[in-house]
């Protein structure tokens, strides 16, 4: 909360806000009294920013159309790209996260996944990249199992208490009241395509938060990045999505998924679709007060949005 403040102009002291944050929401306060930090006992080293970035996906939601994919530099904690898509993919985690990453920050040293095939394109890329990193005596890329993504991992605690379970027991109490069927390919798009578009407004509040608070024995993210990394690469040097995969398939012989929804889309064109989207933004204008409402465990108006869209586009099949 201190972080989110500061990302907004607000300076106040950690004592100012535990005590405001107890007043307000006493139950809350007591919850993170009992609760158990998280902490990682394997060391860990990164020298500079640029010198290791992690990605790693978040599944959570899967079961509702919902993943997350997060990049975050090793040395200063600084969440740096990230996406939200109805299914994991390569191409979208390339160019959302990955390239987005690199474009705006500078091309890493080495780059450390998980052993999942959702970050081939982006291992295929950095790979190509590796002659023009700042440091050559390490491997452009690294693949270890989940729980030595180190610097990642702790992010997700603070992912899933603060946007994703919210979010998952609305959904969750719709399903076990039997108001929405998730084997309907209807409904999964509807639930896939409005919750992700309302977690990506906690996410984005989260990472504001997180790249401002400060960061013990270390300092501030946003801080420890000023600069970016040594060496700028433009976007010319970083191939378009389709174009990396075009390249991957010439090189590696692998055609990749190059679209990924969950459902089916029901519309017949664009007209229908712009038309159910504006039948649906008269009725709920603001996203941004349904993610207040879930993460205040008030859960009916976000289940309430859910059930419009679906009608929606109900209306728009007959």
């Amino acid at each position: 909360m201190k972080g989110y403040l500061h990302s907004k102009g607000i300076h106040a002291s950690e004592m100012r806000v535990a005590a405001a944050l107890k007043a307000v929401q006493p139950p809350y306060h007591e919850t993170r009294c009992q609760g158990l930090r998280n902490l990682n006992p394997m060391p860990y080293q990164a020298a500079y920013f640029g010198q290791k970035l992690h990605m790693d996906q978040n599944e959570k939601m899967a079961m509702y159309g919902v993943t997350y994919v997060v990049a975050i530099d090793g040395y200063s904690s600084k969440i740096v790209a990230y996406s939200i898509m109805p299914v994991k993919n390569n191409l979208v985690i390339y160019d959302e996260v990955y390239r987005n990453a690199v474009v705006t920050y500078g091309l890493w040293d080495q780059l450390r996944v998980d052993h999942g095939g959702e970050f081939y394109l982006s291992l295929y890329i950095q790979e190509k990249l590796s002659g023009y990193r700042f440091r050559q005596d390490r491997e452009p890329c690294q693949q270890t199992a989940s729980t030595r993504n180190h610097r990642i991992e702790r992010v997700w605690p603070e992912v899933n208490n603060r946007v994703t379970y919210p979010l998952k027991a609305a959904l969750v109490h719709l399903v076990d009241q039997e108001l929405i069927d998730m084997d309907d390919s209807t409904v999964r798009y509807c639930v896939s395509n409005l919750t992700c578009q309302v977690a990506r407004i906690g996410i984005q509040r989260f990472i504001d938060a997180w790249n401002s608070h400060t960061v013990s024995g270390r300092g501030i993210p946003n801080v420890l990045a000023e600069g970016g990394c040594q060496v700028k690469l433009s976007e010319q040097h970083l191939p378009g999505s389709a174009e990396a995969a075009d390249l991957y398939l010439q090189e590696r012989g692998a055609n990749l998924t190059r679209e990924s929804i969950f459902g089916t889309n029901p519309f017949q064109s664009l007209e229908d679709q712009q038309n159910a989207e504006q039948q649906f933004n008269i009725a709920y204008p603001d996203l941004g007060s349904l993610f207040n409402s879930a993460v205040n465990q008030q859960h009916r108006p976000f289940q309430e949005a859910v059930m419009e869209l679906i009608s929606v586009l109900r209306r728009q099949q007959v």
